[in-house]
């Protein structure tokens, strides 16, 4: 079984791949596929995820080499821009790590990166809270809790909670701490592509603290901040999210007053 992929515009001459975040599944990306109709769209469920659940088991490594493959395979000229969220901006990391040749642009947001290996206390409450959360993963009570924290609209909330009950429950485990414990991979300063390292206001701080740590390794870089949004803001403002995904792609200047730079001093 290969992965679940929806491809719009294929007449189009440059290709763009969408890839999700953990938990949720490419119905994320609706909005986008709306506003990039000029464009040959790629999007994907992730191994373990959507109408990929089947597919695994998964791994960082294993979904960016997938993705590689499908980039050579469907995308115009060997090469697409990439588009990712949270998990998925984690894969086009290890992406730029392995194959940086076949990307053109990539925007990455909400993307957690270890510097070093997690402490023994890290992952003795790592564990714990795994323990805790997989018997309950499918109650609503905790899938609320997690469309509030994400600020989900009310027309996603069914999507986010089919995307909770189809993964299984050892994927979930792996796919949580494939996640969690991502470290920098090597070669990544070897990735000479313009990349967007982005995040929400609103975002948490390991992943502010990781925008900064890409941002001072990533040799074609530059960092931004979309203001007054969390962590899936491309549902949550989509508007905003394409207008900085367009303007990123075709080299122009990035929106002024809802978006604000990062700095590394």
């Amino acid at each position: 079984m290969g992965l679940y992929i929806k491809e719009t515009g294929k007449n189009n001459d440059e290709t763009i791949i969408f890839i999700h975040g953990e938990g949720t599944a490419g119905w994320i990306w609706d909005r986008q596929l709306e506003a990039f109709k000029d464009y040959h769209c790629i999007v994907l469920d992730l191994p373990g995820h959507g109408k990929s659940a089947g597919v695994r088991p998964f791994t960082i490594q294993s979904a960016a080499d997938m993705i590689i493959d499908l980039i050579k395979n469907n995308s115009k000229n060997g090469k697409a821009h990439l588009v990712g969220i949270s998990l998925g901006a984690q894969i086009i990391v290890q992406i730029l790590a392995t194959a940086p040749e076949v990307v053109n642009h990539a925007l990455i947001s909400g993307a957690l990166v270890r510097n070093s290996e997690p402490s023994e206390s890290f992952l003795d409450l790592l564990n714990y809270l795994i323990k805790v959360y997989l018997p309950d993963k499918n109650k609503t009570i905790r899938i609320m809790s997690y469309v509030r924290s994400y600020n989900i609209p009310k027309n996603l909330r069914s999507n986010f909670k089919e995307s909770t009950y189809v993964i299984e429950t050892d994927s979930a485990n792996r796919i949580i701490r494939e996640n969690m414990l991502f470290k920098m991979p090597s070669d990544l300063e070897k990735a000479n592509v313009p990349v967007l390292v982005m995040n929400g206001q609103k975002d948490f701080i390991m992943v502010k603290e990781s925008a900064i740590n890409l941002l001072n390794v990533l040799p074609k870089s530059k960092g931004a901040m979309a203001l007054k949004v969390g962590h899936l803001w491309n549902i949550e403002n989509p508007e905003l999210f394409n207008k900085t995904l367009m303007a990123w792609i075709n080299d122009k200047e990035l929106l002024d007053g809802k978006v604000s730079n990062l700095r590394t001093d």
